[in-house]
């Protein structure tokens, strides 16, 4: 999962992380609802590189095996739990057939632990590390229904099938909107297998881990699994508009969406006289970028009057950057009234060099809440301040009177000076 804040601008929601477990996108956004039992694929790699003997005094494929068992015994009984192998059957130096070397050793569904045991038990290290290959394979392994999906990968080291970059691969399962979560364990690994995994988990959302001993392993597929289990709210897949007529009409929840560098989209909110928007963007920079970098959440009428803006900078040391925005509309008096359309722009000035792919665009996340307004004139925000020509005129007016207060105190303390 993406590590999330809370804006400055106020509580504009809650933002879940990417990582988390997704629910289904006919449901209310952002609300927990009862589904159909959680779908989870381990996948592990059997390449001849898991013959090392590295972790805990024993070869890292025992230790694999070990942890499984340990796995298979606690998979809670809701959870429907599939198995699949990169690398487990040809040994040969043929590379078209070596990156083809993934299977699904356990169908996804119901588990009967003694079943799945014994088929891990048959493994052996053989052969290649077709680690996009088997993530194609596990997307369609887990693909269908409403179920929250999660694919937990244990490698020993990185893909050996290029140009199939799993990378790309694991941004375009994110693009496709299945809300799929994929989660990474290194075993021993290195830097440039760390590199990739690390990228990988953040395309989906997903987390990274590092494995030195088994207890590690076995804790860590033990948590993930067990959280694909867990409620949680769910993100609805939506598409922003080139501009604010025909842009999505957005209710109270979280948002998923691409948005490319540097591009502008456009969504709409109902607000009713009497009630107050809230709103957040966060935006993952899910690959290399350029330093120095910004997103701006521009609230505006239908006719492009400002109301109220939000904006964040980064310099490049963290891979989210988060905006939000407040706009109170005031109450009439006329149950009638129609509701205001307030048209949102989410911006960013991201840019990358030459060599970064530019699709699919950067994960976006998009928190809409609208609450009942103020009642107390203490609150600031009932007078509109930061709302465009609002805020201008009240500080021009503050200025005159200050200036002619001073004018005449000015004035006073001269006469006084010559009297005396």
């Amino acid at each position: 999962m993406i590590t999330r804040r809370w804006v400055a601008a106020g509580a504009c929601g809650l933002l879940v992380t990417l990582a988390a477990g997704l629910f289904p996108a006919s449901a209310a956004a952002g609300e927990p609802v009862a589904k159909e039992a959680p779908k989870v694929e381990l996948v592990l790699d059997v390449s001849g590189s898991m013959r090392a003997k590295d972790i805990d005094g024993q070869t890292r494929m025992s230790a694999a095996k070990q942890a499984f068992n340990e796995v298979l015994d606690a998979v809670p009984d809701e959870v429907q739990l599939g198995i699949r192998t990169l690398g487990a059957n040809y040994p040969g130096p043929d590379k078209n057939l070596g990156c083809k070397d993934t299977r699904q050793l356990y169908p996804v569904g119901p588990l009967d632990r003694t079943e799945a045991k014994t088929a891990v038990a048959t493994l052996a290290p053989t052969g290649w590390t077709p680690i996009g290959p088997a993530l194609l394979g596990a997307a369609e392994d887990l693909k269908g229904g409403d179920a929250t999906r999660r694919i937990v990968l244990i490698t020993d080291g990185e893909d050996t099938c290029a140009p199939l970059d799993p990378c790309e691969v694991a941004r375009d399962i994110a693009a496709k909107g299945i809300h799929l979560v994929i989660d990474t364990l290194g075993l021993v690994p290195d830097a440039k297998t760390r590199d990739q995994l690390i990228c990988i988990a953040e395309a989906t959302g997903g987390t990274y881990t590092a494995v030195q001993h088994t207890a590690e392993l076995s804790g860590r597929v033990k948590q993930l699994v067990g959280r694909a289990a867990t409620p949680v709210v769910n993100p609805v897949a939506t598409e922003g508009a080139k501009q604010c007529t025909g842009a999505p009409e957005l209710k109270p929840g979280l948002y998923t969406d691409r948005e490319s560098f540097s591009e502008h989209r456009w969504y709409r909110v109902a607000v009713l006289p009497g009630q107050e928007l809230r709103a957040s963007v966060s935006i993952g920079s899910d690959r290399a970028v350029n330093n120095d970098y910004g997103v701006l959440l521009r609230a505006t009428t239908l006719s492009g009057r400002e109301i109220v803006r939000g904006q964040e900078a980064g310099d490049g040391r963290t891979d989210l950057i988060s905006s939000g925005l407040r706009y109170p509309k005031a109450g009439s008096g006329d149950d009638e009234e129609p509701a205001e359309t307030v048209c949102l722009q989410v911006s960013n000035s991201f840019s990358a060099p030459a060599s970064v792919k530019t699709t699919p665009g950067m994960p976006v996340e998009l928190t809409i809440d609208v609450v009942d307004g103020p009642d107390g004139a203490s609150d600031v925000a009932a007078f509109g301040l930061g709302r465009g020509w609002w805020l201008l005129g009240v500080l021009a007016l503050t200025g005159f009177l200050a200036g002619v207060v001073w004018g005449w105190v000015s004035r006073w303390r001269i006469a006084v000076w010559r009297t005396n």
